[in-house]
């Protein structure tokens, strides 16, 4: 073997880090014996070019191992060999020589030739490893390209995959460019006509597809392996640098079109999985520094993620790596926010115990890089769950029981009426800081990990038996209703309600006060055939179904117009909470039943109005909930104001495409005291 220049390097930065004569390498592991730095060549990737061992006088500095190789360039491949002891049931270590490991700050890595079993088992797993890629952070034209700092109160967020976005043949988009980065650019136009102005990606920090069922695919991506390197499946080659720069195209396209990138990050687990599971890059680095270990037998992980383990967030090593790498992600690929999958998981201490003042949370919050971004926690574990009482200021929360009281009462739920009606006016209830601004609630009726919206309203139960779990997988609290057939049907009246549902629904999600969230392809009906896990289904059931843009016009009609119209609308975009109080400067509700000035409150209550009213501005708002079977008249209130001379209908969820919705310009004037809403429909009426 050839030998090659080494030179003792630096401890910062952490990663490669590429200069005019070369790159320096370093790379944190406490506790082990000596350190292998490999390089590889593109063309033969198989076995090493240079097998460099790092000297722990020359090229180590307190925990860190690092050199500087003269002449290396952009795309150098690379990996690691730590040697110590194996004793994870002793001390927690699980040091293993054999096994190529993934630079925890990698930038790229290359996946062609990876196996995940090969990393399970004893053997050299060299030739199926991952290899990490060296990359030039300034070898990108990012023309001027800039946050753009959209407010939440202006904000309407899109919950996408990339992969399943375009996908399917009938995405119209050549194959090569179907699930890629690429791929979602050519689909900015729809975006921009849906209205939204934000869209929030599922994983794309590069994790383990093999992370699956045997046959199936690891599709959602909480699976992660490098945290600072976009998955390499959805650029438009195995080309790692190409694939970089085809996500900085995509956030460019997205940012000129004035639409956010938010990224779902996972910082509660990785793809390394429980003590039977493979060693990637961690384990293989500093085990019991990266992972919250059991505390009778350290061979054993903690897992309050549910996937076999759970990140030691709160340790410095793994705190700086979290920064680090959010950083990275905006100041480098200039992404605008992050949803925190398992949020709850980072409040936890280095033996697994809640903290009160967890730091990473805090550091997260404060720190001036993210100044600008968006920041949404899921406030929940498998054991712990803490919406309305996460940390902070400025954090958001994805507000679950937002999906489920919505859900309860707009299917006719006993005892659900006032719980609807705070989440109609930002969850006040349910927050520890009752002054915080309500758009801090992320509401949502259907997200990636559930039903989709005509699943919501087709199934009762959920069918997720090509998981191959035996349909044991998923929640069997959906909250759901078929609407009087399982499934697909040819009933006319069943089909109607499902429609009237699904409006309502929209309705209920865009008009009340929080940050709405909207998913993938509910716009058109998408439907996963009532799998309400389809985390493992890289297929059709999953992928967004183009052909329905034609089938389903209405509905997509109708939540164009009611993006459109919510804002424009002030009463939608307001920071401060409605108050049933008149406050100057205040927007005021008045709780109505079917009575004016008579809210039922009772158990049995199946319906709900309310009008909006702000002397700041010139007309006022009235809306009538029916969730009963039977029609239900209300009355509406009189037109005593001078500056409000009519009520008018804005939208009419029982009625059918284009009379379920008028533009402010062109509705129809209400006559009379009293207002007709049919079963299970809402009603919208603007007075001007």
């Amino acid at each position: 073997m050839k030998k090659i220049k080494v030179l003792p390097g630096q401890s910062f930065p952490l990663g490669a880090t590429l200069y005019e004569g070369g790159v320096n390498f370093s790379v944190f592991s406490k506790n082990c014996e000596r350190v292998e730095l490999l390089l590889f060549d593109k063309k033969d990737h198989s076995a090493p070019q240079y097998i460099i061992p790092l000297n722990s006088q020359t090229n180590r500095t307190f925990y860190y191992w690092h050199a500087f190789i003269p002449g290396l360039r952009q795309g150098q491949l690379y990996g690691y060999r730590v040697y110590g002891s194996f004793e994870p049931k002793e001390n927690g270590n699980r040091f293993n020589g054999r096994k190529i490991l993934v630079d925890p700050y990698a930038k790229a890595v290359l996946m062609e030739t990876y196996n995940r079993q090969a990393a399970v088992h004893a053997d050299d797993n060299c030739r199926e490893a991952i290899k990490s890629v060296v990359v030039d952070e300034k070898d990108y034209d990012w023309e001027e390209d800039r946050p753009l700092k959209i407010p939440l109160t202006k904000s309407v967020i899109y919950e996408l995959h990339v992969g399943g976005f375009t996908k399917h043949p009938n995405s119209g988009l050549p194959e090569n460019l179907r699930g890629t980065y690429t791929g979602l650019i050519e689909k900015i136009p729809y975006l921009k006509k849906l209205g939204i102005t934000t869209v929030e990606l599922l994983p794309i920090q590069q994790f383990d597809p093999m992370d699956a069922p045997e046959s199936l695919t690891n599709y959602w991506g909480y699976s992660s392996i490098a945290f600072f390197s976009p998955h390499n499946g959805y650029g438009t080659s195995n080309d790692p640098i190409a694939t970089l720069a085809e996500f900085k195209d995509m956030v460019k396209a997205l940012h000129k079109a004035g639409i956010e990138i938010i990224l779902d990050v996972v910082f509660n687990h990785t793809a390394e999985g429980n003590e039977n599971g493979p060693t990637l890059s961690f384990k293989g680095f500093e085990n019991k520094g990266y992972y919250i270990l059991d505390d009778f037998d350290q061979a054993f992980y903690k897992n309050y993620s549910g996937t076999g383990n759970t990140l030691k967030t709160n340790l410095s090593i793994v705190r700086r790596m979290i920064l680090d790498c959010l950083r990275y992600w905006v100041s480098e690929m200039h992404v605008d926010g992050f949803r925190f999958d398992l949020a709850t998981v980072m409040s936890r201490g280095f033996y697994g115990s809640h903290l009160q003042e967890p730091p990473v949370l805090w550091e997260i919050e404060s720190d001036p890089v993210l100044a600008s971004t968006k920041i949404i926690a899921e406030p929940w574990d498998v054991s712990s769950y803490q919406m309305g009482f996460f940390v902070g200021h400025k954090w958001a929360e994805w507000n679950d029981r937002f999906r489920d009281d919505v859900r309860r009462f707009l299917k006719g739920d006993r005892g659900v009426v006032a719980h609807f009606a705070n989440r109609l006016t930002g969850s006040h209830d349910l927050f520890n800081d009752h002054k915080r601004d309500p758009h801090r609630s992320i509401n949502f009726i259907t997200g990636h990990d559930g039903f989709t919206l005509y699943d919501l309203v087709s199934y009762n139960y959920k069918h997720n038996l090509k998981n191959r779990e035996n349909n044991q997988d998923g929640s069997n609290n959906n909250h759901s209703w078929n609407c009087g057939a399982e499934g697909p049907t040819e009933i006319p009246a069943v089909n109607q309600l499902r429609n009237q549902q699904m409006k309502n629904l929209l309705t209920v999600l865009m008009i009340s006060q929080g940050t709405p969230m909207l998913l993938m392809g509910d716009e058109v009906k998408r439907t996963q055939k009532g799998n309400n896990n389809a985390y493992c289904q890289d297929n059709e059931i999953s992928w967004f179904d183009w052909s329905l843009l034609d089938q389903e016009k209405a509905l997509l009609r109708f939540i164009q117009h009611l993006i459109k119209l919510t804002g424009e609308i002030e009463f939608f975009n307001e920071s401060d909470q409605w108050t049933s109080i008149e406050q100057p400067g205040r927007t005021h509700i008045s709780w109505h039943g079917v009575k004016l000035e008579h809210p039922d409150w009772s158990d049995i209550s199946h319906s709900l109005s309310f009008t909006l009213k702000n002397p700041a501005y010139s007309y006022v708002l009235h809306i009538m909930v029916n969730a009963f079977w039977e029609p239900l008249t209300f009355e509406i209130p009189s037109l005593t104001n001078k500056k409000i001379k009519s009520w008018n209908l804005l939208i009419d969820t029982s009625a059918e495409s284009p009379n379920d919705f008028y533009n402010i310009g062109t509705a129809p004037a209400i006559e009379g005291s009293e207002c007709l809403v049919s079963a299970r429909s809402m009603v919208l009426l603007y007075g001007h």
